[in-house]
């Protein structure tokens, strides 16, 4: 399966396309380009006769997005490519063309043609900077500078790498309870809805006195059946209106990530993992020759966590003064003694960068065991909830039958 991709000027369309090569076998595959008539010039180029072309409707198919993962990818596909003697350009021609997911392959499209048109490689990834953030385009622009931007590129490639790592542990290990809780509280609706309201025309008949706490399940169940509409439709507009507001004030934001940060054993986890992103992105911007007050700018977002950004930007400021980044570390009361030690010595004995490198790996490591243990504890937890929730919805109803059990 052969896929290419044009790029001329103008809105493109995607394509797929039937054909035979030189040797006459068939052959198909994935296109973007402005119109039939380019996608047939195009095939024509590499030799192959077109036999049928058919644009693709976007009207309803999903849109693709780009993840921080795909970004991650075309990083290490990129250093690959450039370390074999790949020229950038072609580099950029060879991954646009091939990627499956289309906005992918527009964006690095977008970016071949700024190279092509002799724009350096960090000013064409500054013009998209929602995917290209500013610690990943003064990597780049540092690698240009000193000729070595392979070598950054590998560099960028492991540090992309190694976050994403850390937030699918994190991730991983947060979805299997989610999910557990999600499905214990749809059984409980359906119980609510369909199965209590059969034990209450049961009891109804007995015409005996109920216990409170079955009394108490009966009504709600009741108010299910009644009201749930409302209180579901009240529960989407608050998360709506919590999603909007979110997305909008950093107030709110700051507020989110400083309470996530006090969270019984999760928040430990996400403090270990915003100083292993500090750590690593302040080794790669050092190791890149990167001057310290410039590095610290652009690792400020990278940490992940708004209250840690804040501080390294107030580090930022200090160590701007004239004042040690030890001393800046422990004005923020925000990074262990062992870190700050470490940090401590790297910069009297002149290696910063692979001080900063021991601290990602060890709290990478940290990361990785905190995460497993987490999932370990979560099964007790897990098993609570479904007893609380279920269970005592079973047990409400099965009362009444105790108690006359109890009477006989």
């Amino acid at each position: 399966m052969a896929d290419s991709t044009a790029t001329i000027a103008g809105k493109q369309y995607p394509f797929t396309w039937e054909g035979k090569d030189a040797k006459g076998t068939s052959v198909k595959g994935k296109l973007v380009a402005t119109s039939e008539a380019a996608v047939r010039a195009s095939l024509r180029r590499q030799g192959l006769v077109p036999t049928r072309i058919r644009k693709q409707s976007t009207l309803f198919a999903a849109r693709d997005k780009i993840t921080t993962e795909d970004i991650a990818i075309f990083s290490r596909q990129l250093a690959t490519m450039m370390s074999s003697g790949i020229p950038l350009v072609q580099a950029f021609e060879i991954v646009g063309s091939g990627h499956d997911n289309q906005a992918m392959q527009r964006l690095l499209l977008a970016i071949k043609q700024d190279l092509e048109g002799g724009v350096t490689l960090a000013d064409a990834l500054s013009k998209h900077p929602v995917y290209f953030d500013d610690l990943y385009v003064n990597l780049v622009q540092a690698g240009e500078q000193a000729g070595a931007l392979e070598t950054l590129l590998d560099k960028i490639a492991t540090y992309k790498e190694k976050t994403e790592a850390i937030k699918k542990k994190i991730k991983k290990a947060l979805t299997y309870p989610i999910a557990v809780v999600v499905v214990a509280i749809i059984v409980s609706i359906i119980l609510l809805i369909y199965v209590i309201p059969t034990f209450e025309s049961i009891f109804k008949d007995f015409g005996a006195d109920l216990p409170a706490f079955t009394r108490m399940v009966i009504d709600l169940s009741v108010f299910v059946r009644t009201k749930g509409w409302m209180l579901l439709l009240g529960i989407g507009a608050a998360v709506g209106a919590f999603g909007y507001t979110y997305k909008r004030s950093r107030k709110l934001r700051t507020f989110m990530d400083r309470m996530t940060l006090k969270i019984p054993v999760l928040g430990a986890i996400l403090r270990k993992a915003a100083i292993a992103r500090f750590a690593r992105s302040l080794y790669t911007m050092f190791a890149a020759g990167v001057p310290l007050v410039e590095a610290l700018e652009s690792v400020a977002g990278a940490t992940g966590n708004i209250v840690y950004e804040d501080a390294v930007l107030a580090m930022r400021d200090e160590v701007s003064t004239g004042q040690r980044l030890q001393r800046a570390m422990e004005a923020t009361d925000l990074f262990p003694n062992m870190v700050i030690q470490m940090v401590a010595v790297g910069e009297e004995a002149g290696s910063l960068d692979e001080m900063t490198a021991k601290v990602a790996d060890f709290y990478e490591r940290d990361v990785d065991d905190a995460v497993d243990n987490l999932s370990s504890l979560m099964e007790p937890l897990i098993m609570a909830v479904l007893g609380i929730l279920v269970g005592s919805l079973v047990v409400a109803m099965y009362l009444p039958i105790f108690k006359m059990g109890s009477v006989i």
